[in-house]
């Protein structure tokens, strides 16, 4: 595919993925940007926190749909070309809407991280929601013994920075929310580390 130039000189190339369930594109975009700008000048989808710049505290983190099944991805240092064709979801796609695009409903994850009062200044929020979203549908296939879940938990959220120390919270959160919810947790092994 070749690079067009566009007025201030940047090469670009045509983008067309899928944010949220919508198609976008084909899109002009620039071919060194990175998918958190892209999804914020182009698509108008804010939600997307860009944090270190560097991948490191995940505030970036978007979710990517795929043959492998949902995984996480850092759109801070991620070009954008990388998901031409790829259907992902950013933190707006969680939440239920009516026809006029109003919020009637929030995901399950979003309602614990509420319930818990998981976070503060709420900066690193969509990249945890991101995270324990994908976490729970992970589980949803391949449900954890008990007495694996914290270590489960640990792992899928320890990679976030939440720079006003909420991490307590959202791991109260993720565990209740996995332990509410069934099929996510095997109730066999839970009885055997009872005894």
């Amino acid at each position: 595919m070749s690079a067009d130039a566009d007025r201030s000189g940047l090469r670009t190339r045509p983008l067309r993925l899928t944010v949220n369930g919508r198609a976008y594109g084909p899109v002009e975009v620039p071919e060194d940007m990175m998918l958190v700008d892209v999804l914020h000048e182009y698509l108008g989808l804010t939600g997307t926190r860009f944090g270190c710049g560097q991948g490191v505290c995940r505030a970036c983190t978007v979710i990517v749909d795929d043959e492998r099944g949902p995984r996480e991805l850092r759109s801070c240092i991620t070009g954008a070309h990388y998901f031409q064709g790829k259907r992902i979801r950013t933190v707006e796609g969680h939440a239920r809407r009516d026809e006029s695009g109003r919020i009637v409903e929030l995901s399950p994850v979003q309602q614990a991280f509420l319930d818990h009062f998981s976070f503060q200044c709420g900066y690193c929020t969509p990249g945890f929601v991101n995270a324990a979203t994908v976490l729970l549908e992970r589980l949803r296939k391949q449900p954890v013994a008990r007495a694996d879940l914290e270590r489960t938990i640990t792992e899928a959220l320890d990679p976030h920075l939440c720079r006003c120390t909420g991490y307590v919270r959202y791991y109260q959160a993720v565990r209740q929310l996995a332990l509410d919810t069934p099929g996510l947790v095997r109730d066999g092994d839970a009885r055997e580390q009872d005894r």
